[in-house]
C-alpha cells in the first residue's frame, strides 16, 4: 500500500476522529438543519427584510398622503383628478404619459 493511504487509514481508526467525521457529515447534509437550508433561510430573511423596509416606506407615504386628503379638499380634488382622471361636466383631460406609459401630467380645458 501507499504510505500517504496508511497514514489516511491510520487516522481513520480514531473513534474519536471518525465520530467527529461522521457527525460533520451528518450535520452538514442529512440533519433537518443542515447547512444548506440555512443558507437558504438566511438568504429568504434578507429577502423579506428588505420587502419589509420597501412596504414601511409604501405604507408611510400613504398615510400622509391619507392625512393631507383629509385635511384640506383641495387637495382631494386634485388627487382625484391625477389619480383616478375624474372630471367635471364641462371639462376635458388630456393625460400626457412618457414612453412607459407613465404619467407625467393632465391638462383639463374647460369647455363652454
Amino acid at each position: 500500500m501507499h504510505p500517504k493511504l496508511k497514514k489516511i487509514l491510520g487516522y481513520l481508526r480514531n473513534k474519536y476522529l471518525t465520530a467527529t467525521l461522521i457527525f460533520f457529515v451528518w450535520i452538514c447534509f442529512f440533519d433537518r438543519n443542515d447547512l444548506i437550508s440555512e443558507v437558504k433561510l438566511v438568504y429568504k430573511i434578507n429577502k423579506l427584510k428588505g420587502e419589509r423596509t420597501y412596504y414601511q416606506k409604501q405604507t408611510d407615504a400613504t398615510n400622509e398622503e391619507l392625512k393631507e386628503l383629509q385635511t384640506n379638499p383641495a387637495n382631494l380634488e386634485k388627487f382625484a383628478r391625477e389619480k383616478y382622471l375624474m372630471k367635471k361636466d364641462n371639462e376635458d383631460v388630456y393625460v400626457i404619459v412618457d414612453k412607459n406609459n407613465k404619467l407625467l401630467d393632465t391638462v383639463n380645458v374647460v369647455v363652454k
